[in-house]
Protein backbone atom coordinates (compact mmCIF):
# COMPACT_ATOMS: atom_id res chain seq x y z
CA UNK A 1 0.00 0.00 0.00
CA UNK A 2 1.41 3.40 -0.92
CA UNK A 3 1.92 6.21 1.60
CA UNK A 4 -0.78 8.18 -0.22
CA UNK A 5 -3.29 5.34 0.26
CA UNK A 6 -2.41 5.11 3.95
CA UNK A 7 -3.01 8.85 4.37
CA UNK A 8 -6.34 8.55 2.53
CA UNK A 9 -7.36 5.72 4.86
CA UNK A 10 -6.35 7.74 7.93
CA UNK A 11 -8.50 10.66 6.78
CA UNK A 12 -11.52 8.42 7.18
CA UNK A 13 -10.48 7.53 10.74
CA UNK A 14 -9.67 11.02 12.05
CA UNK A 15 -12.85 13.02 11.57
CA UNK A 16 -12.76 14.48 15.08
CA UNK A 17 -9.49 15.44 16.82
CA UNK A 18 -9.63 16.38 20.49
CA UNK A 19 -6.83 18.18 22.36
CA UNK A 20 -6.73 17.69 26.13
CA UNK A 21 -4.87 19.45 28.95
CA UNK A 22 -5.94 20.40 32.47
CA UNK A 23 -7.74 23.77 32.52
CA UNK A 24 -8.54 24.00 28.78
CA UNK A 25 -7.46 27.65 28.70
CA UNK A 26 -3.77 27.56 27.64
CA UNK A 27 -2.36 24.52 25.86
CA UNK A 28 -5.28 22.54 24.45
CA UNK A 29 -7.21 25.52 23.01
CA UNK A 30 -4.01 26.93 21.49
CA UNK A 31 -3.16 23.56 19.92
CA UNK A 32 -6.78 23.28 18.74
CA UNK A 33 -6.55 26.62 16.91
CA UNK A 34 -3.14 25.70 15.48
CA UNK A 35 -4.35 22.32 14.18
CA UNK A 36 -7.57 23.75 12.78
CA UNK A 37 -5.45 26.25 10.83
CA UNK A 38 -3.04 23.50 9.70
CA UNK A 39 -5.95 21.38 8.39
CA UNK A 40 -7.84 24.28 6.83
CA UNK A 41 -10.06 23.22 3.96
CA UNK A 42 -10.33 19.64 5.20
CA UNK A 43 -13.53 18.37 6.73
CA UNK A 44 -12.06 17.52 10.13
CA UNK A 45 -13.58 18.69 13.41
CA UNK A 46 -10.96 19.91 15.89
CA UNK A 47 -11.87 20.70 19.50
CA UNK A 48 -10.43 20.70 23.00
CA UNK A 49 -11.36 19.95 26.60
CA UNK A 50 -9.78 19.94 30.04
CA UNK A 51 -9.40 17.26 32.69
CA UNK A 52 -10.02 19.94 35.32
CA UNK A 53 -11.51 22.56 33.03
CA UNK A 54 -12.14 26.14 34.06
CA UNK A 55 -15.54 25.76 32.42
CA UNK A 56 -16.68 28.69 30.26
CA UNK A 57 -13.40 30.58 30.66
CA UNK A 58 -11.75 31.98 27.56
CA UNK A 59 -8.19 31.42 26.40
CA UNK A 60 -5.52 32.73 28.78
CA UNK A 61 -4.49 36.28 27.77
CA UNK A 62 -0.84 35.41 27.12
CA UNK A 63 -1.77 32.31 25.09
CA UNK A 64 -4.23 34.42 23.04
CA UNK A 65 -1.58 37.11 22.46
CA UNK A 66 0.82 34.49 21.06
CA UNK A 67 -1.91 33.11 18.79
CA UNK A 68 -2.62 36.61 17.47
CA UNK A 69 1.09 37.22 16.86
CA UNK A 70 1.09 34.07 14.70
CA UNK A 71 -1.99 35.17 12.73
CA UNK A 72 -4.40 32.96 14.68
CA UNK A 73 -7.29 33.67 17.04
CA UNK A 74 -8.65 31.74 20.01
CA UNK A 75 -11.10 34.40 21.18
CA UNK A 76 -14.18 32.25 20.48
CA UNK A 77 -13.00 29.45 22.78
CA UNK A 78 -14.83 28.54 25.97
CA UNK A 79 -13.33 25.90 28.25
CA UNK A 80 -15.22 22.62 28.72
CA UNK A 81 -14.75 19.50 30.79
CA UNK A 82 -13.34 16.30 29.27
CA UNK A 83 -16.21 13.97 30.12
CA UNK A 84 -16.36 10.27 29.16
CA UNK A 85 -18.75 11.26 26.33
CA UNK A 86 -16.43 14.01 25.01
CA UNK A 87 -13.45 11.63 25.09
CA UNK A 88 -15.32 8.73 23.50
CA UNK A 89 -16.65 10.86 20.64
CA UNK A 90 -13.15 11.77 19.42
CA UNK A 91 -11.29 9.72 16.81
CA UNK A 92 -7.89 10.97 17.97
CA UNK A 93 -7.05 12.50 21.36
CA UNK A 94 -3.82 14.47 21.70
CA UNK A 95 -2.65 15.26 25.24
CA UNK A 96 0.20 17.35 26.62
CA UNK A 97 1.60 15.14 29.38
CA UNK A 98 1.79 11.43 30.23
CA UNK A 99 -0.27 12.02 33.37
CA UNK A 100 -3.13 13.13 31.08
CA UNK A 101 -3.08 9.68 29.47
CA UNK A 102 -3.34 8.09 32.91
CA UNK A 103 -6.29 10.32 33.80
CA UNK A 104 -8.07 9.45 30.53
CA UNK A 105 -7.60 5.76 31.33
CA UNK A 106 -9.50 6.38 34.58
CA UNK A 107 -12.28 8.53 33.09
CA UNK A 108 -12.84 6.70 29.80
CA UNK A 109 -10.71 3.54 29.51
CA UNK A 110 -12.22 2.80 26.10
CA UNK A 111 -10.69 6.05 24.75
CA UNK A 112 -7.11 5.30 25.80
CA UNK A 113 -6.25 3.42 22.59
CA UNK A 114 -6.80 6.57 20.57
CA UNK A 115 -4.97 8.93 22.95
CA UNK A 116 -1.37 10.01 22.33
CA UNK A 117 1.04 12.73 23.35
CA UNK A 118 1.02 15.76 21.05
CA UNK A 119 4.82 15.38 21.27
CA UNK A 120 4.71 11.71 20.18
CA UNK A 121 6.82 12.34 17.08
CA UNK A 122 9.31 14.45 19.09
CA UNK A 123 10.52 11.43 21.11
CA UNK A 124 7.39 11.37 23.30
CA UNK A 125 8.01 14.97 24.41
CA UNK A 126 5.74 16.32 27.11
CA UNK A 127 4.48 19.90 26.93
CA UNK A 128 4.58 21.63 30.33
CA UNK A 129 1.78 23.80 31.67
CA UNK A 130 2.59 27.52 31.34
CA UNK A 131 -0.41 28.62 33.42
CA UNK A 132 0.43 31.51 35.79
CA UNK A 133 3.98 31.74 34.41
CA UNK A 134 5.75 34.50 32.52
CA UNK A 135 5.59 34.95 28.75
CA UNK A 136 8.84 33.01 28.03
CA UNK A 137 7.18 29.85 29.37
CA UNK A 138 4.22 30.40 27.00
CA UNK A 139 6.60 31.01 24.08
CA UNK A 140 8.44 27.75 24.83
CA UNK A 141 5.15 25.82 25.04
CA UNK A 142 3.89 27.44 21.83
CA UNK A 143 7.01 26.23 19.97
CA UNK A 144 6.60 22.69 21.31
CA UNK A 145 2.91 22.64 20.30
CA UNK A 146 3.70 24.02 16.83
CA UNK A 147 6.25 21.22 16.32
CA UNK A 148 3.74 18.63 17.52
CA UNK A 149 0.93 19.94 15.30
CA UNK A 150 3.25 20.02 12.29
CA UNK A 151 4.39 16.44 12.92
CA UNK A 152 0.85 15.08 13.46
CA UNK A 153 -0.47 16.88 10.38
CA UNK A 154 1.47 14.39 8.23
CA UNK A 155 -0.61 11.52 9.65
CA UNK A 156 -4.03 13.16 9.49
Amino acid sequence: MSTHQVHQDLNVVFNHILFVCIGNICRSPSAEVMMRNALQGRNIDVSSAGLGALVDHGVDATAQQLLIEHGLDGSQHRARQATPQVLSSADLILVMEKKHLRRISEIAPEALGKAFLLGKWQEEAEIPDPYRQQRPAFEHVYRLMAEGVDAWKRYI
